[in-house]
């Protein structure tokens, strides 16, 4: 019992990661980002490290996700993702946060 019980955490945890990567690639953040390389944008797991230990993180990466932002990483913008609802920018942030 505690086995399957173990099992099926695993699954809604992994399945839950893998449903923001998919929300990820349905809203193009992989055109410009991936998980361990830099593309045109910084990649995940480095945007992690950077703001690793900031209490207001999350904060940061929404208005950054839903407003763009410039300077952060270079010259080059990111653009506004203004068409995403909040629910989905705290989603893919907090992806972003644990990403390795």
């Amino acid at each position: 019992m505690k086995t399957a019980l173990l099992l099926s955490a695993g699954l809604l945890l992994g399945s839950h990661s893998w449903a923001n990567e998919a929300l990820a690639k349905k809203n193009g953040c992989t055109g410009c980002h991936a998980m361990a390389s830099t593309l045109v944008g910084p990649a995940f797991k480095d945007v992690a490290a950077k703001y690793a230990d900031q209490a207001d993180a999350k904060d940061q990466l929404i208005q950054s996700i839903r407003q763009g932002s410039k300077g952060k990483w270079g010259q080059m913008a990111m653009p506004a993702q203004s068409q995403l609802s909040a629910a989905d920018a705290q989603k893919l942030a907090l992806w972003v946060l644990k990403s390795k």
